[in-house]
């Protein structure tokens, strides 16, 4: 489990396609506190963490991507996809006892969506996304949602369009200062608008959200 406050960014060093997709990540986590096995979001997806190396000042892992994940993220894809000298958002999954500082993430990638404009508006940056037509009952205005694992209010949504704001600190921490028109973000839709929507709706036996 996330809370979608990024805590690292980490850059992909190795891509090697397989009969699974590995990727090594370098970051600036202390080799203590990361464990084999153990679990880190990265722009949101959750992965298991693989052969740890330590070095001086920064530390790398492993990770495995399966292709169900491929299929439902952004890691393929020809634009904001995975490919070397790539940053990437990081969050440790939380303890016992750590702070919720945004809202409860699962590090399940529900889909995509696309940036389609982008604008500053005083010292913030308005980021506008088209988001499949089976998620927008999901999101809702002043409710949360998770873009590339950080987790973000909706300020409105028009149909298939919504609107995010991206205050000075986040751009600053995170990857959002190298995002690019047309580029595909990892989305979480909000855990209790997902279990609410469960409740007031039986789900259909060929439906995946």
């Amino acid at each position: 489990m996330f809370t979608g406050i990024i805590s690292n960014i980490g850059t992909l060093t190795d891509l090697v396609d397989g009969k699974i997709l590995k990727a090594r990540i370098m970051c600036s986590y202390d080799y203590q506190s990361v464990s084999e096995g153990g679990s880190i979001a990265h722009d949101g997806v959750c992965l298991t963490i693989m052969n740890k190396v330590q070095y001086e000042k920064a530390m790398s892992y492993e990770v495995e991507i399966s292709n169900e994940t491929l299929s439902k993220t952004n890691i393929g894809d020809k634009i904001g996809g995975w490919v070397i000298g790539k940053e990437i958002n990081l969050e440790k999954s939380l303890r016992l006892g750590d702070e919720l500082g945004g809202h409860i993430v699962t590090g399940h990638i529900d889909g995509v969506a696309k940036l389609v404009n982008l604008e500053n508006v005083d010292k913030s940056t308005q980021l506008t996304f088209d988001v499949p037509d089976h998620l927008t009952s999901f999101i809702a205005p002043k409710g949360s949602i998770t873009l590339n694992g950080t987790s973000l209010t909706v300020n409105e949504i028009n149909g298939s369009l919504f609107k995010v704001n991206i205050i000075p600190h986040t751009r600053k921490v995170t990857t959002w200062k190298h995002c690019k028109l047309g580029e595909l973000v990892n989305v979480e839709i909000d855990l209790l608008a997902r279990y609410l929507a469960r409740l007031y709706k039986p789900m259909d036996k060929n439906e995946n959200i």
